[in-house]
């Protein structure tokens, strides 16, 4: 990025110039709409045009709007994928950053886009890497790192599901697991799927659908498919882990709000030798009656400080889906208060 800053000494004008369209365009995701927000936050003028973006203003403002493109930029450099959400934390960082002291707190809870695209996982031709995108996030893959029993709690579309999947996948590609098990509760079926017509893959495919979609999403169709023919990777309900003892093996429980006490205690005790387990389920969304059966609310009762497992809040602030989705659980979160 090459810039070129006027010389008026009350008001700024700074242009930005980038290698081609293709690079500037990618910075704001290739929504003009993201453009105008910046220019309402900031009072500013953007103006863009093949490679070159020029900002005008106030100096101060536009210093904080040149900081939101550098940052972009470094985030692209480093390989990562620059979204709506990504542009809102860029913006809402550089204002922290100009607020000085009075900011550096919430600065350090929010965490940097840089910090955020050094963490990486996967990647391919066509897949992009998965990175997190939020401050929850990347604590979260932090833990996943460091302890060998892990508990992402929150609400949905926070990724706690996703990201856990994607640091499995590559604990598996380097070897230092051998298989992947994933489950999640049937608590529509009440466990009893013996009713239900067809195998077993066809009696619980619509409690584990969630699980399939998100490995397709970050590996190749056939390479997913060729992992889950070799057994590499299963899929199965809760019920079915009884007995068995794990090695080697990464584990991952979803939804585990709903286990039950007798469950998650048979759960976390099929681990044996160099295996790793992650339980992720948002405590408000219990669907057990009485709620107060939920494994999930015992555990985070007893198991917290215990040496070797860590527990991830994420709030609405981590959520990664549509927008809306944020503002609704806002809304719900004060009628619960």
């Amino acid at each position: 990025m090459e810039t070129q800053a006027a010389q008026n000494p009350n008001k700024a004008s700074e242009t930005l110039t980038f290698e081609n369209p293709h690079f500037l365009q990618s910075l704001f995701a290739n929504d003009l709409s993201l453009l105008k927000q910046l220019q309402q936050k900031f009072s500013v003028k953007v103006i863009t045009r093949d490679g070159w973006l020029k900002i005008e203003g106030d100096r101060a403002d536009v210093v904080q709007s040149k900081a939101v493109f550098e940052t972009l930029e470094s985030v692209l450099r480093k390989g990562g994928q620059i979204s709506a959400h990504t542009f809102h934390m860029a913006m809402e960082q550089a204002l922290e950053s100009g607020e000085g002291d009075q900011g550096s707190g919430a600065l350090v809870k929010r965490a940097s886009l840089d910090d955020l695209a050094d963490l990486r996982l996967l990647g391919s031709a066509s897949k992009p890497a998965v990175m997190p995108r939020t401050a929850g996030q990347l604590n979260y893959l932090k833990a996943l790192q460091r302890n060998d029993v892990v508990f992402g709690l929150g609400p949905a579309g926070t990724g706690k599901t996703f990201l856990a999947m994607a640091h499995a996948l590559q604990q598996l590609k380097d070897r230092k697991i051998d298989r992947i098990i994933m489950t999640r509760p049937a608590v529509e079926a009440g466990e009893a799927l013996g009713f239900l017509p067809g195998d077993l893959q066809e009696k619980v495919l619509p409690y584990l659908r969630p699980l399939y979609d998100a490995l397709y999403e970050m590996l190749e169709g056939d390479e997913a498919q060729k992992l889950i023919d070799k057994n590499l990777i299963e899929v199965a309900p809760l019920a079915y882990m009884r007995g068995r003892t794990l090695n080697r093996a990464y584990v991952i429980l979803d939804e585990g709000q709903n286990a039950t006490k007798e469950q998650m205690l048979m759960f976390l005790t099929r681990l044996g030798e160099d295996s790793k387990c992650v339980v992720t389920g948002d405590p408000s969304q219990i669907d057990l009656r009485p709620r107060k059966l939920s494994g999930l609310l015992e555990a985070m009762e007893l198991l917290r400080g215990v040496e070797g497992i860590e527990f991830t809040a994420f709030d609405r602030s981590d959520v990664v889906r549509h927008p809306v989705v944020e503002r609704i659980i806002e809304a719900y979160e004060k009628r619960e208060e």
